[in-house]
């Protein structure tokens, strides 16, 4: 780990770049772009003191997905993929910090996404294009829409998905607690506390559970994570989980306990930090596929 300074405007590193390291802001503001310097640039968003770029090309080992630019002279730590483990065990206190701000881009983009999801109803309706900001909204999706064609992912989600797995079972933690079919673990609404590796069995993940518009979102099995966005951010939980077999074994796992498991068993923190890699790429794939949608015609 060693720290760097770059000067104002100066290109810390480029979309399609490798990444065999990620930075922390020490002082200074970084912009985040897609297709910097090209006609179609869009700036995502700027980066502050005490966060992070860079961590999912190092997590995930993807290509660089955006180009970080200093906006003025920019004073960061520049930690390399083989001294993740030695920057965790430094400060430990890191590793929460790292995940809430994966799940505060999470929380973000699923705004952004609901945002399009409403803007195609708004679409479909009779003079939709005479209603307020409607056309500076198409404008927006159009150039998310030619920037994602441009820069088509090399990755799908099932290549993704395939990505988050317990491996060989080594290094499995001390206890487990076993379910059964039809116990609740959590209900929508309720404040979430901690997250879950299923490590055998299943959950299932309902919407309106137990009423007439309950609906089943989806089922998790063995080698997943879920509930973490609860844990990250203390909001209330957005779903209900309902166990769907006898003998599923959870690990629940809290904040105060992350840095405890990353002592004894980093490899599960690894796997935690890839989950929430991976359900960011995912996310952001299908706030793409959601622009195109909406830019059709244009």
């Amino acid at each position: 780990m060693k720290e760097k300074v770059f000067s104002a405007n100066e290109v810390v590193f480029r979309e399609g770049d490798l990444g065999t390291c990620f930075y922390q802001i020490v002082e200074g503001t970084a912009g985040v772009y897609l297709s910097y310097g090209e006609a179609d640039q869009i700036r995502l968003t700027e980066m502050k003191p005490n966060q992070y770029f860079g961590e999912m090309a190092v997590i995930d080992a993807w290509p660089r997905s955006t180009t970080i630019v200093a906006e003025e002279e920019l004073r960061v730590i520049e930690i390399p993929e083989s001294d993740l483990n030695s920057y965790f065990t430094e400060q430990p206190d890191r590793i929460l910090a790292l995940m809430r701000q994966l799940g505060n881009r999470i929380r973000a983009l699923t705004d952004d996404y609901d945002e399009v999801i409403a803007f195609l109803k708004e679409k479909e309706e009779a003079d939709a294009e005479k209603k307020p900001g409607f056309l500076d909204k198409l404008k927006k999706y159009l150039a998310i829409s030619r920037t994602a064609k441009k820069n088509a992912p090399l990755y799908s989600v099932e290549s993704l998905e395939k990505m988050i797995n317990f491996g060989s079972g080594e290094c499995l933690p001390a206890s487990l607690s076993s379910y059964n079919k039809g116990d609740v673990l959590f209900r929508e609404g309720e404040k979430g506390l901690c997250m879950y590796a299923v490590h055998s069995g299943s959950v299932g993940i309902y919407s309106n559970f137990g009423t007439e518009l309950e609906k089943k979102l989806t089922s998790l099995y063995a080698n997943t994570f879920f509930g973490e966005m609860g844990m990250l951010d203390n909001e209330a939980r957005s779903a209900t989980a309902v166990i769907e077999e006898d003998g599923t074994t959870l690990e629940r796992i809290l904040p105060e306990n992350l840095e405890e498991l990353f002592r004894t068993n980093p490899m599960e923190i690894d796997m935690i930090l890839r989950h929430l890699s991976s359900r960011l790429r995912q996310l952001t794939r299908s706030y793409e596929q959601a622009c195109e949608k909406a830019a059709e015609g244009m």
